[in-house]
């Protein structure tokens, strides 16, 4: 779905880069064409500044976004959802990344958590950058408490893992 979305703007770099920036980060288009993030709206000048490009490239996709109805309902619909992995170590969580060796593959996520389920730890949050969108994609995993060291072992020898980030 996500490569469909970047395919209608395969004409315009420009607005293609708009298009990732805001699937990436869950910011949505209002019905104004105003770059809103969860209800706030973002000015166009620093979305502009933080992609590299002209505030007008932003508002022209909106616009165009705004007209297209295929993909019009997701952007006025994207909601940001808070990465807890940041303040882990505040709330006194764990946090362990996995890296697969294809993203692409099934059962990534059901493999981790059927690990972490055995062992009877409580996951808080749980969320997967998609590989369509991600040059790097991973699951990120965030754990109430502490982690047993044979966690860490069972995760590695997972057929899909590469990597392990803890």
């Amino acid at each position: 779905m996500w490569a469909d979305i970047l395919q209608k703007f395969s004409d315009s770099p420009s607005q293609a880069l708009v298009v990732r920036f805001l699937l990436e980060n869950g910011f949505s288009i209002n019905k104004s064409g105003r770059v809103m993030c969860n209800g706030i709206e973002l000015p166009a000048t620093h979305i502009s500044k933080a992609i590299g490009t002209d505030r007008r490239v932003i508002d022209a996709t909106a616009r165009r976004i705004l007209a297209m109805p295929e993909i019009c309902d997701i952007f006025l619909n994207l909601r940001v959802t808070p990465d807890l992995s940041r303040v882990a170590e505040s709330l006194n969580l764990a946090v362990i990344t996995v890296l697969p060796k294809d993203a692409g593959e099934k059962g990534i996520v059901g493999s981790a958590v059927k690990v972490l389920t055995d062992h009877n730890l409580s996951i808080r949050q749980i969320f997967v950058t998609d590989p369509l969108l991600s040059e790097d994609p991973k699951l990120v995993i965030i754990i109430d408490g502490e982690i047993p060291p044979v966690v860490y072992e069972e995760l590695k020898s997972l057929p899909q893992v590469r990597q392990l980030i803890i």
